[in-house]
């Protein structure tokens, strides 16, 4: 276990110098993340929630601290072979490192090397502090010389080395004297059962006895205090790497936090509209009409969120059909028009009734101007791309459609947040925002590459993992009160609620208790048909069991199917229920 934290630390200090995402640990969970089905991560996301990187990273260090212990019991039989096992596991963090889609080249994989060198040293030498010595000596014990039995002639090769026999008989003398000299009690513990000394043998000295020596005076023992203090000195040492490594990963991150301080933005050219008024009910236990940015949903890949320096950051843009490619800063994005706009955003992997959906006011620069500027026309106008990837700084590559990105719709490169700049969670310097679409095909965080392909010559992150290419979002709507399994007293209950249906606006909700017909709920003011609506049911609430389930109608006329489907590979769909019980 020591080995493994002395590992971890020094992995971590190394990090420090190259950059955090090459730590082994993340190294592994982005691997891990990267190879794992769809429908494991659907379960992790639906079960922890925004807390399914840290139970990855802790599910990771268990199974480290499990491996770590194997090898110790190893290395304590075969010293060696427990070192090589500690540097295997290094081999395989490198590795990692070395192959993830943000790699820098193989100065990655210096922190998991480091680490696992770190770890075997220690390891192997921690293990030579339990080999057995004898008391009193410090020495290292070995196996007793094998002496003849009385009346046996030494070997040719014995009588071939005087050398070694005299060495040997000078051993044995000393031994004679200190027998001589021991007290007489001692001297008895070494008789035979007849009373008689010991047998002498000119060559050897004096032969054991056939019969067992107590073993309370020469017993081997382990170095306790040599270990105890290497041990100490380890652990204190590996805790002032790790702490060294934290602090120099958080320094990294400071002068991207000043950058964010310092941005103010300029007047939007083309504001939002005020929220109309009734656009936000006052009932208890509804979704905020926008959702501050702390208790916005988070649903990404990245276990380490990238601070990236604004002053530092540049964007690209190129590919087929460009014809002028760019490179912008973050002062060349200020410096153009900006507008703001409400817009609400989905997860695909948010169930019938999940939280994975907020509304957020953005502000940022038309995605369709600058790809415009570039001499990008739409597929509908002759252009050869069809697909946009976006790249981000950890790698990630999400694809959206061209045709969608220029057909009118508020397609961003968004900057601010509900007024403030991103928060690093959510892309800062500047991340993607388009209306209408799934955040998997649209809402690429940290960006900073922009390629015009197609359909046929790429496929980005999730569609390589079984998702769809191309993922309008369903219409939806969502019970918020009460909550499932509620017992709300008998009489009048306000049943509430949120709908969406971007780019198309959601005209309806209805509501029905049991079996029985469906109830037309009332429906809050409508912001833009790119956020969602809140709405609201009076029930007189009467004793016993009760489902009560929802539906919405969007701005086609299309009520939401009450056909159940899960989230892969384009979003679930069927209507949500909540089962309560009145008292």
């Amino acid at each position: 276990m020591l080995a493994g934290y002395a590992s971890l630390a020094v992995a971590e200090s190394v990090s420090a110098l190259v950059r955090p995402e090459a730590g082994p640990v993340i190294a592994v969970g982005g691997a891990a993340i990267d190879r794992t089905p769809a429908p494991v991560k659907d379960w992790a996301i639906r079960e922890f929630g925004t807390n399914d990187k840290l139970v990855l990273q802790l599910g990771i260090l268990t199974v480290l601290a499990l491996l770590a212990l194997a090898l110790g019991a190893v290395a304590v039989r075969h010293r060696r072979a427990g070192s090589a096992g500690v540097l295997l596991f290094g081999a395989i963090g490198a590795l990692a490192a070395t192959n993830r889609p943000d790699s820098t080249g193989v100065v990655d994989a210096l922190p998991s090397v480091a680490g696992a060198f770190a770890g075997a040293g220690l390891l192997y030498a921690l293990v030579g502090r339990l080999r057995a010595v004898r008391p009193g000596s410090g020495a290292v014990d070995r196996a007793p010389e094998q002496r003849p039995v009385p009346g046996t002639v030494p070997d040719q090769q014995d009588q071939a080395a005087p050398d070694h026999d005299q060495t040997a008989l000078d051993r044995n003398r000393a031994a004679l004297d200190h027998d001589r000299a021991a007290p007489d009690q001692d001297l008895d513990q070494q008789r035979e059962p007849d009373g008689e000394r010991p047998h002498l043998n000119p060559h050897t000295g004096p032969v054991p006895s056939r019969q067992s020596e107590p073993e309370s005076e020469s017993e081997p023992d382990w170095d306790r205090r040599g270990f105890i203090v290497a041990a100490a000195a380890a652990a204190a040492a590996s805790t002032g790497a790790g702490a060294l490594g934290r602090e120099l990963n958080d320094s990294r991150g400071r002068g991207a936090v000043d950058s964010r301080n310092r941005i103010t933005f300029p007047a939007p050219a083309s504001p939002a509209a005020p929220v109309p008024k009734g656009a936000a009910l006052r009932v208890p236990g509804v979704s905020p009409f926008m959702t501050p940015n702390k208790d916005f949903y988070r649903v990404d890949t990245a276990l380490v969120v990238p601070k990236v320096d604004a002053g530092r950051w540049r964007l690209r843009i190129h590919g087929e059909g460009v014809t002028r490619p760019l490179t912008l800063t973050y002062d060349d994005l200020l410096r153009r028009e900006l507008i703001e706009r409400d817009i609400t955003l989905t997860c695909v992997s948010n169930e019938v009734g999940g939280p994975y959906v907020g509304n957020a006011r953005w502000i940022g620069v038309r995605l369709a101007d600058l790809l415009g500027e570039c001499g990008v026309r739409p597929p509908s106008d002759g252009g050869p791309a069809d697909q946009l990837i976006a790249r981000s700084v950890e790698g990630m590559t999400i694809g959206s459609p061209v045709e969608d990105i220029m057909d009118g719709r508020d397609a961003l490169l968004a900057l601010g947040m509900n007024g403030r700049p991103l928060p690093f969670d959510h892309g800062f310097p500047v991340r993607m925002v388009v209306p209408g679409l799934y955040g998997f095909v649209s809402a690429c965080k940290w960006i900073e590459d922009l390629e015009l392909t197609t359909f046929d010559a790429y496929d980005p992150y999730w569609v390589k993992r079984g998702w769809a290419r191309q993922a309008p979002i369903k219409t939806q709507a969502r019970i918020d009160t009460p909550k499932p399994f509620a017992r709300p007293a008998a009489g009048p209950v306000m049943v509430a609620g949120v709908a969406w249906a971007q780019r198309r606006g959601v005209t309806r909700v209805e509501v029905r208790i049991d079996d029985g017909p469906w109830e037309e709920a009332d429906l809050a003011a409508e912001d833009t048909r790119d956020t969602w609506r809140q709405w609201s049911l009076p029930w007189r609430a009467t004793s016993g069991g009760h489902t009560l389930t929802v539906r919405a109608t969007d701005g086609t006329g299309e009520t939401q199917t009450e056909k159940r489907a899960g989230t892969v590979p384009d979003g679930a769909s069927g209507r949500h229920s909540v089962v309560v019980t009145v008292d």
